[in-house]
C-alpha cells in the first residue's frame, strides 16, 4: 500500500472482540504487554517508508496498552532511522475505574471511544497515532476531521467518514473478499489491472489493513481498498492501480450491510443514518458514497466486557455407512450414562447429515455428531467427558472413531456489553510531546438512543406481478453478508436490479427467514429494508449464545449464516433467473 500509489494515512485495526480477551490474558502473566505484538513486526518494514513519504499510520493496535505500545515505536524508530512523532490515545480502558464493579472475573472493560483524540493527535502533528479500544471507523473519522478541519457539530460529514470508515473497516471484503457473487468477477476480471485513478480531488485518502499485491491475481488476491474522502464527507472507495479483486457497487454494498443493525448506526462521534446512504459507480474500481445524514451520538459509550465464562471440551463422533440416526443414538444414549453421575452445566448435541448414499470417498460417506460440554468447574469436562468417549471405542456403534482425540477442556471465554455515560469517560490524547490533553465528549442527542424518534418504515415498491416461478436457490439473484455483534448475528441481503428488489422486498419477510434458517425460529429476528441499496438486513438476537469466545455454534461468528441461506431454494419469479 505504501508503494502502491499516494495516501495521506495508512489505518489498522486490529480489535475484534475475541482479540481484547486475548490481550487481557497477556496482561495478566505481563503487565507491560497488553498491545497487539504482530504490528511492531509489521510496522518494521514500513515504518521508514511511511516517514519518508510522508504518509500518517493511524491503528488500534495499542489493545490495553496503547502508551506501551507507543513507546515500543518510538524504540523502532531510532532502531531504523526513522524520523516520526509518535502519539497514543487513552481512557478507554474502564477495568480499575474507581467506583465501578464489573463484575466477577470480567477481564477487560473498554470504552469504545471516537476519532476526536485520534484528531487530536494528527493536529498536534503526530506521524504515528496508536489507540486502544475506539469504534473500527473512528480510524477514519479522527483522521478525516483533523484533515478538514470538522468540528463536533458537522454531523453530516462525520457520518460520511464513519460510513467511509465501515467500508475500509474489513480490508479486502470491500473489493472482493468473502463476496458472494465472487465467480463472476473470477471470471469477468480475473486479468484485471485497475484504471490508475490516483489523487484525491482535494481529498484525503486512507485505507485499510495492509498488505502485499501482485498485478492481476483478481479474486485470488484481492487488493486493499482506499477511501477518497471529500469536504463534504462524501467519499469515493477504490484501490490502487494493478492490485486484485474489484470495487463495485456490489462489493460496497456487502460491506455496509456487515455487522449492521437498523438504520441508526450509533458511534459516539455521530450516529450515522444508513437508510440514507446512496452508492454509484464512479468509474472501474470507484464506487462513491453520498447522501448521508448524521444525528447526535447518544450520551452513553458501549463498553465491552470480556470475562473468562468457564470451561468447554468437545467430541466429534464419525457415523459411517448405513444406519446413521440409530448410531447416533446409541453414541448419545453411552455417553448420556456416563455424564449422569456429574452431568456438566451444558450439553448440547448436533448432528450433522454430511453423508451420502452409495458415496465412492469414505469421508462422503460419513455424518458427524457433535457433543459440546460447558462447565464452571474444569473437571466436570475434562477426562469425565473424554474418558468417557474413549471407553466407547471398543463398546459401541460399528465404524466408531472421532475426529481427533479427545482431550483436557479448555476454558472458554464470554463478550458482554454495558455502557456509561459518556461525559464519564476520561478521553485522553497524549500529544508527540507528551502533554496530556482532555478530549471533551461530543454534544450527545437529549435521549437515550432507543427513546429517540422511531425512523418512519421505508416505502417499499410494488411487488412483481404474478408469474411463472422456479424452485431454486435464494442465491441465483440474491448476494449475502453475515456476521456477530457479541451474541447476536446479522445477515443483510440485497439484489442488484429493481425486479429482483421489488420481488425480495415482499418474499422475504422476517417469518420467511425464520422457515429458511430453523436454527433461528424461536429467536427474535429483526427485519430493516433499505430501499436505497436493494437491501434487507436481519438481526438475530441470542443466536451466538456470549460471544464468539463462547463458540456457541458450528459457525461461531455466523460469518457463513448469509450463504446458507442463499443456498436455500425458494420459489423465484422466472423473470428474474
Amino acid at each position: 500500500m505504501l508503494t502502491g500509489g499516494p495516501l495521506d494515512v495508512l489505518t489498522g485495526d486490529y480489535l475484534a472482540e475475541l482479540t481484547l480477551l486475548i490481550l487481557g490474558r497477556d496482561r495478566l502473566k505481563d503487565p507491560s504487554r497488553g498491545y497487539a505484538k504482530t504490528f511492531l513486526g509489521q510496522l518494521e518494514e514500513g515504518l521508514g517508508l511511511a516517514a519518508e513519504r510522508g504518509v500518517k499510520i493511524v491503528t488500534n493496535a495499542g489493545g490495553l496498552n496503547p502508551g506501551g505500545l507507543a513507546e515500543a515505536i518510538r524504540a523502532l524508530a531510532r532502531r531504523v532511522g526513522a524520523d516520526v512523532r509518535v502519539a497514543h490515545v487513552e481512557g478507554d480502558d474502564l477495568l480499575h475505574e474507581p467506583g465501578r464493579d464489573w463484575g466477577p472475573e470480567v477481564l477487560t472493560a473498554n470504552a469504545y471511544l471516537g476519532g476526536a483524540g485520534i484528531a487530536a493527535c494528527l493536529r498536534a502533528g503526530a506521524d504515528v497515532v496508536v489507540t486502544g479500544r475506539v469504534t473500527d471507523a473512528a480510524l477514519v473519522t479522527g483522521p478525516a476531521a483533523a484533515h478538514f478541519g470538522w468540528l463536533a457539530d458537522d454531523l453530516d460529514r462525520l457520518a460520511g467518514a464513519v460510513v467511509a470508515g465501515h467500508v475500509l473497516e474489513c480490508g479486502t471484503q470491500a473489493t472482493g473478499g468473502n463476496y458472494s457473487f465472487f465467480t463472476e468477477h473470477v471470471a469477468e476480471r480475473g486479468d484485471e489491472r485497475g484504471d490508475g485513478h490516483g489523487g484525491g480531488h482535494g481529498g484525503g485518502r486512507a485505507r485499510g489493513p495492509g498488505g502485499g499485491h501482485v498485478a492481476g491475481e483478481g479474486v485470488f488476491r484481492p487488493g486493499f481498498p482506499i477511501a477518497e474522502i471529500h469536504p463534504d464527507g462524501s467519499a469515493v472507495i477504490t484501490k490502487h492501480p494493478g492490485t486484485g479483486g474489484a470495487v463495485t457497487v456490489g462489493t460496497v454494498t456487502a460491506q455496509l450491510l456487515y455487522e449492521t443493525g437498523g438504520p441508526r448506526y450509533l458511534g459516539p462521534d455521530v450516529t450515522a443514518r444508513l437508510d440514507t446512504v446512496r452508492l454509484t459507480d464512479d468509474g472501474p474500481d470507484r464506487v462513491r458514497i453520498s447522501g448521508v445524514r448524521g444525528e447526535a451520538p447518544p450520551p452513553s459509550l458501549k463498553v465491552g466486557l470480556t470475562r473468562v465464562g468457564g470451561w468447554r471440551n468437545e467430541v466429534v463422533f464419525v457415523l459411517t455407512g448405513l444406519d446413521i440416526e440409530a448410531k447416533a443414538r446409541l453414541a448419545r444414549a453411552q455417553m448420556e450414562d456416563a455424564l449422569a453421575k456429574r452431568r456438566p452445566a451444558e450439553v448440547r448435541w448436533t448432528l450433522a447429515r454430511t453423508d451420502h448414499a452409495d458415496a465412492d470417498v469414505q469421508e462422503e460417506a460419513s455424518a458427524f455428531l457433535r457433543l459440546t460440554v460447558r462447565d464452571p468447574d474444569p473437571e466436570a469436562v475434562g477426562r469425565a467427558v473424554s474418558g468417557a468417549a474413549v471407553e466407547l471405542a471398543l463398546a459401541g456403534y460399528p465404524g466408531f472413531h472421532v475426529t481427533a482425540p479427545p482431550g483436557p477442556g479448555s476454558p472458554y471465554g464470554v463478550f458482554e456489553a454495558a455502557s456509561v455515560d459518556a461525559y464519564a469517560v476520561r478521553h485522553t490524547a497524549v500529544l508527540p510531546d507528551g502533554t496530556r490533553l482532555r478530549v471533551p465528549a461530543a454534544p450527545a442527542a437529549s435521549a437515550p438512543a432507543g427513546e429517540q424518534v422511531p425512523v418512519e418504515p421505508p416505502a417499499l415498491p410494488a411487488p412483481l406481478p404474478r408469474g411463472p416461478v422456479r424452485r431454486a436457490p435464494l442465491g441465483l439473484v440474491a448476494g449475502a453478508r453475515s456476521g456477530d455483534k457479541g451474541g447476536s448475528a446479522n445477515v443483510g441481503v440485497w439484489v442488484r436490479s429493481d425486479e429482483a428488489w421489488r420481488w425480495l422486498a415482499h418474499e422475504l419477510t422476517g417469518s420467511r427467514f425464520r422457515q429458511l434458517l430453523p436454527e433461528v425460529a424461536r429467536l427474535p429476528v429483526s427485519r430493516y429494508a433499505y430501499p436505497g441499496l436493494r437491501a434487507l438486513n436481519f438481526t438475530v438476537d441470542g443466536l451466538l449464545g456470549a460471544g464468539v469466545a463462547s463458540q456457541a455454534r458450528f459457525d461461531p461468528q455466523a460469518k457463513a449464516l448469509g450463504e446458507w441461506l442463499r443456498s436455500r431454494h425458494v420459489d423465484i419469479p422466472e423473470v428474474l433467473l
